[in-house]
């Protein structure tokens, strides 16, 4: 008997090509707890009591010998008894996936690098470099506004060209949003914003000194990673519509690959500008895992309404928590699987385009922008058989 999509789907090693590393140390409830959401831990209203943390014990419970819907109190002593050794190597284990490109840009936890996410997971992994560190590590060291510019661009350039780098990415979401003039800043204007912003140092949010890294990105000639719509509350929503970014993605066509991250709740409106403009892509990852396998199918049927099949990426976002990069796999292939199937036995789709379509989301996409090889042979790995 033929496979279905699902099945399909459950066996493909997977191109995670936005996350990020995962806690090496033991973590307490109020570190797990504020590691399950975006937002914070009020008193008396515990994260696993929402979409993603309902999630956790559902799916992720089996992982560690557990039942179905374990209590949090039950899930937290096994993950405390187990160790973060052996937690995160089942979880990224069984995720399935092959190839992680990984954002060393955010590390308020201690968290595995690279090398050590892939040994954990069977993989293999490359750097994104986000772009705001880069530009705050150069103020940091202490440079003169008129040598701003040049000398941000230098550290850029050094910073990609270490090994395995593949990707940039900026947050520029938070930091100003996207309702930004879209032209290139004149270098009188990076200077003075930067005589402005360099004796205060810190975090980068001078409009012009943003539009400045964006438009380093595209001199730099790697795809380009923007973070849009879900996030902290740092981000103000309504500033991070990526249709905010139409007249810059017209200035910047025929340049660089803009990979837009997440989406939520914008994925019809990412779906747009990815069928109108040739360099732009998109995934929604961060949102599957938390609105959880339930209804991932919905949010991929809405950012795939109008979106060309070679345009769709899979990413987690997984951040701090090996958990999250199983479900955000497990999401992944469950809501696309579904979504496939469907249109095959409607009789929208042919089985072998929606094979075809799956492998292209799952992996191969990431791997044609990115430059990775492509997988080698080999038997699917054990983890594949997710415990439930």
């Amino acid at each position: 008997m033929r496979a279905t999509v699902q099945e399909a789907l459950a066996a493909l090693p997977l191109v995670d090509h936005h996350c990020h590393g995962v806690v090496t140390a033991d973590l307490g409830r109020a570190d797990f707890e504020s590691l399950l959401t975006e937002g914070a831990a009020w008193p008396g209203i515990s994260p696993f009591d929402t979409p993603v943390g309902v999630s956790v014990r559902r799916h992720c419970a089996p992982l560690l010998d557990l039942p179905r819907h374990a209590p949090a109190d039950d899930y937290l002593a096994r993950r405390t008894e187990l160790g973060p050794r052996e937690v995160n190597r089942r979880f990224l284990t069984a995720a399935g996936t092959d190839v992680f490109c990984v954002d060393t840009g955010y590390t308020p936890h201690p968290l595995t690098s690279p090398q050590e996410l892939a040994e954990a997971a069977g993989g293999a992994a490359y750097e994104v470099v986000r772009l705001e560190n880069v530009a705050e590590a150069v103020a940091a060291g202490g440079v003169e506004p008129d040598e701003y510019g040049a000398a941000c661009r230098a550290a850029a350039e050094e910073a990609v060209r270490r090994p395995g780098v593949v990707a940039v990415k900026s947050v520029a979401a938070y930091r100003t949003g996207f309702d930004l003039d879209p032209a290139r800043p004149a270098g009188e204007e990076v200077v003075e914003a930067a005589r402005h912003w360099l004796p205060q140092g810190g975090r980068l949010t001078d409009p012009a000194l943003v539009r400045h890294l964006l438009w380093t990105a595209v001199d730099l000639g790697l795809p380009l990673q923007l973070h849009t719509g879900f996030g902290d509350n740092d981000i103000r929503l309504h500033r991070v519509d990526p249709t905010h970014l139409t007249d810059w993605l017209h200035l910047t066509s025929g340049t660089i690959p803009v990979l837009l991250l997440h989406c939520w709740p914008y994925q019809r409106q990412a779906a747009y500008l990815a069928a109108v403009f040739e360099q732009v892509y998109l995934d929604v990852g961060l949102t599957l895992h938390h609105v959880g396998p339930a209804r991932a199918r919905a949010v991929l049927e809405e950012a795939l309404e109008i979106t060309p099949f070679r345009k769709l990426l899979y990413s987690s976002d997984a951040y701090g928590m090996a958990e999250f990069h199983l479900l955000g796999a497990l999401a992944f292939r469950q809501g696309l699987g579904a979504l496939l199937q469907a249109r095959v036995a409607a009789d929208e789709l042919s089985r072998p385009d929606a094979l075809r379509i799956a492998a292209w989301a799952g992996g191969d996409n990431a791997r044609r922008l990115y430059g990775l090889p492509a997988p080698g042979p080999g038997p699917d790995p054990v983890p594949r058989q997710h415990r439930d």
